[in-house]
């Protein structure tokens, strides 16, 4: 019997501290639990709670006392290894125009399907992790999700807010059928215009390699690279399994270009990138 989970990625970040939180329910088939994930710029920590505890509507998860949802978050976690308290609230969210799976949402049995819920949104407030505060005022947010059996076993993704802008990129192997293709989805906020990049539109990945990504759609063309990794260890889906470890750096040093027609629409280096590079090359 196959296994599925169901979670989301929120991340708030400022100049100087990054917070990415990830609650998720998985289930094996014969035993259901929850997680909370916590990552910063520092350290990594994994809590898991007995099932029950979780509740789900469609804009808010609640795991025990801890809220996640469109409104912000509510933390308050305390075990030997991590003491957290806080609340973070959001300001208007920035969702795309459509699905980011676009007809491929509607492809039964894939093992993996994306949601992006905010591409951008402010993020105001203070939480205290062991002692240390992480302050946000005025800063910005990032909240996906992810559903299915596992996370693909190799794949690129990165997300980055920026000045004008945000984007968020995955490049990665998709089996389905009983063949392997390689699967983009990507979406561009740019001076107030959405760009989408995406297999179901044409995209192609022309190189992966030396922690470099090139995609190409059309008269479209993306550039990621991660220059410095800062990794820390978080436990990913495998058949509902959270037993896959995966290294991500949630602040880090990366490389984005954006070009249209061959004209640069931006291009900057910042340490302020989120990367998980999980291929082999």
């Amino acid at each position: 019997m196959y296994g599925s989970f169901y979670g989301w990625y929120l991340k708030c970040q400022s100049d100087t501290q990054t917070l990415a939180v990830i609650p998720a329910v998985h289930n094996t088939g014969k035993k259901r639990t929850c997680s909370i994930q916590v990552i910063t710029d520092n350290d990594a920590w994994t809590v898991t709670f007995t099932a029950d505890v979780f509740q789900r509507t469609r804009r808010n998860i609640f795991i025990g006392e801890n809220q996640f949802g469109e409104e912000g978050i509510h933390l308050a976690i305390h075990t030997p290894q991590l003491t957290i308290r806080g609340k973070l609230d959001f300001g208007p969210l920035c969702p795309l125009k459509y699905d980011i799976m676009g007809p491929f949402a509607l492809v039964p049995f894939m093992e993996c399907r994306h949601s992006v819920w905010s591409m951008r949104h402010s993020v105001w407030g203070n939480v205290c992790i062991n002692g240390q505060k992480y302050s946000f005022q005025n800063a910005w947010g990032y909240w996906e999700g992810d559903r299915g059996r596992s996370f693909p076993k190799e794949y690129i993704w990165t997300q980055c807010c920026f000045s004008g802008g945000a984007l968020m990129l995955s490049v990665a192997d998709i089996p389905m059928a009983g063949i392997h293709f390689t699967g983009i989805i990507g979406a561009i906020l740019w001076r107030g215009k959405e760009y989408r990049i995406a297999t179901y539109l044409g995209a192609r990945a022309v190189q992966i390699q030396n922690k470099m990504v090139r995609v190409i759609q059309g008269n479209l063309e993306l550039d990621v690279q991660l220059l410095e990794a800062s990794e820390r260890i978080l436990k990913a889906p495998a058949k509902g399994d959270m037993v896959r470890t995966i290294h991500e750096s949630a602040a880090c040093r990366a490389f984005y270009r954006f070009r249209k027609e061959g004209c640069t629409l931006f291009a900057f280096e910042t340490d302020r990138a989120s990367f998980e590079f999980e291929y082999l090359s």
